[in-house]
């Protein structure tokens, strides 16, 4: 029924995205050549476009939306934009795919800004569609209709978070009907429901009810029993589905490798290893510093020329730092204050009114103006334009014994701003905070958030930059 339930909303969504289609082709078409916002130009008539759309076009949207999952279920999402980020990818290789196909058929008086102008009104009616559709699946469901019934297998603490999130959450329409557990709970509840048998009991209880899940939530230490577990689930037809008891030390996105026929769980997901991830980044890095040092080429060399006239030593300061891996480098930046010893400047932060330093090294600091020799150590592939901010080996060897997960960070290359420095954890701040970001940015790197990054440090001024 559930099944059935599903393909019949499929229908009715593939309906709806065909329907927007058709608008955004129109919507289109007028803007391109009825309004005065381009340049007319010739045109071919609006019935070209019009069999275009359903011999090409409608065919590749509904095409790319299923393969980029857009029509599996929406229970489970936990933004009602969760589904955003598929649909503008699936929208940009649309609009690739049938530009070359224009190509092959050569048709040079197909307006490619029309094309264009169809997939980004696709891209904004589809988003709002999707976000219609989940609101009104998600009202129903807290209406507890079309729910889905549930049975937990587990009397631990494992079974009870899960049991609570599942009933915080009535939006997700999960019923659950009930719980298998140690034989003295029987009859016992837990926020309202009840232990309806024993794990023993499983076979008796799938078969004289109706459950469209059952989640296996037991500990580590009963895993012996998860064969006959699953074995009686699928005896009913039924999937069983397990919360593994050391799930916290698992990664938001979790990733499987397999050794011949052996799957290896990565404890840590990190989209930086992923070899197109991995190109994307390399060629943002290089575009982005390339483009960086030529227009900010006048700066450094007004600052260089400062930074010697106000006081005798180097221009450009070097300093050990840790980067990618471990491994160490020596990181550029603008000399910002009277030169110091080895030893003191190794294991010394920088306050406010820190006496060390220049006139001018408090003026670039305060607009980090002495960061922008980095853009060459990005060159050389040390580090990354955004990253989590690479430290000095003697901070790393103490943070590394007091900070959990410290050394994570250092997964991916370390950047010139990253995304504690956005949010504020920037010189004498909480190591911790900022560990709990860099993290946060490993694990959930994209071009997107990049982007978002440098934005941020361009425009947001920060109090804690001394």
């Amino acid at each position: 029924m559930i099944k059935e339930n599903q393909r019949i909303l499929n229908a009715i969504l593939v309906i709806i995205d065909i329907i927007v289609i058709l608008i955004s082709l129109g919507l289109a078409y007028f803007v391109r050549f009825k309004t005065t916002i381009f340049s007319v130009g010739g045109s071919l008539p609006f019935s070209d476009y019009f069999i275009f759309t359903i011999v090409c076009i409608i065919p590749t949207y509904i095409l790319l939306y299923y393969f980029f999952g857009l029509y599996k279920p929406f229970r489970n999402q936990s933004s009602i934009f969760s589904g955003a980020e598929d649909i503008v990818k699936s929208d940009i290789m649309a609009f690739i795919i049938l530009v070359a196909i224009l190509f092959i058929i050569n048709q040079p008086n197909f307006s490619r800004i029309m094309l264009l102008l169809l997939s980004l009104f696709g891209m904004i009616l589809t988003i709002a569609e999707r976000v219609l559709v989940v609101l009104v699946l998600r009202m129903m469901r807290t209406n507890n209709l079309n729910l889905k019934h549930m049975l937990i297998i587990g009397d631990n603490d494992l079974a009870f978070e899960f049991a609570h999130k599942i009933n915080s959450k009535t939006y997700l329409g999960y019923n659950i009907a009930g719980f298998l557990g140690r034989k003295e709970n029987i009859g016992k509840r837990f926020e309202g429901t009840k232990f309806i048998g024993s794990f023993d009991d499983l076979p008796r209880v799938l078969k004289t009810h109706k459950f469209d899940r059952v989640v296996i939530a037991i500990p580590l230490k009963y895993y012996y029993h998860l064969n006959e577990i699953v074995d009686a689930c699928e005896e009913e037809g039924i999937k069983a589905e397990i919360i593994p008891d050391y799930y916290k030390y698992l990664p938001a996105k979790p990733s499987v490798d397999m050794l011949d026929d052996m799957p290896i769980i990565n404890i840590r997901y990190v989209p930086l290893d992923d070899a197109f991830n991995k190109f994307k980044k390399i060629v943002s890095d290089y575009f982005v510093s390339i483009v960086a040092i030529i227009i900010t080429s006048p700066i450094m060399i007004l600052t260089a020329i400062a930074i010697k006239i106000e006081s005798p030593g180097p221009i450009i300061f070097k300093q050990e730092r840790i980067g990618y891996n471990g491994k160490p480098f020596m990181m550029y930046k603008f000399r910002s204050m009277k030169v110091q010893d080895d030893e003191e400047e190794k294991s010394q932060w920088t306050t406010k009114d820190d006496p060390r330093k220049t006139r001018i090294g408090t003026f670039i600091r305060k607009w980090s103006i002495d960061e922008l020799p980095q853009f060459f150590n990005v060159l050389k592939r040390d580090m990354s334009v955004v990253g989590p901010r690479p430290e000095r080996p003697y901070f790393v060897e103490e943070f590394k014994k007091t900070i959990p997960k410290y050394m994570v960070k250092h997964q991916v290359r370390p950047g010139l701003t990253g995304l504690a420095q956005v949010n504020g954890y920037r010189g004498n701040t909480s190591i911790k905070k900022r560990i709990e970001y860099d993290i946060r940015y490993v694990e959930n790197w994209s071009l997107a958030l990049d982007v978002k990054i440098m934005f941020w440090t361009v425009f947001r001024r920060n109090k804690n930059a001394y």
